[in-house]
């Protein structure tokens, strides 16, 4: 499983993952927290949230997510900071 990092605050706006990659999120400062629409986040959980200095993980793709793109919005300190596109390309 490879890492797909980005470092908040230099962000982009879309990711790629292939496979069983994973998105890791990175804050200089602060507390961070990621929000998928709940009725289509492609992990585990639609909300990340990490301390800060904390690396954020959202673990690979759950079983049969169809590739695709999944918008999410960033919040540092409970402010939105950003939006973001996660895309999943097929197998």
């Amino acid at each position: 499983m490879a890492d797909k990092p980005i470092l908040v605050g230099i962000f982009p706006d879309v990711v790629v993952l292939d496979g069983n990659d994973q998105v890791v999120w990175q804050p200089l400062s602060g507390n961070l927290r990621v929000e998928f629409d709940p009725q289509r986040s492609p992990f585990g959980s639609n909300v990340f949230q990490a301390p800060e200095g904390t690396r954020l993980q959202s673990g690979p793709p759950r079983i049969g997510v169809n590739p695709g793109s999944y918008k999410y919005r960033l919040f540092l300190n409970d402010q939105l900071i950003g939006n973001g596109e996660v895309l999943i390309r097929p197998k």
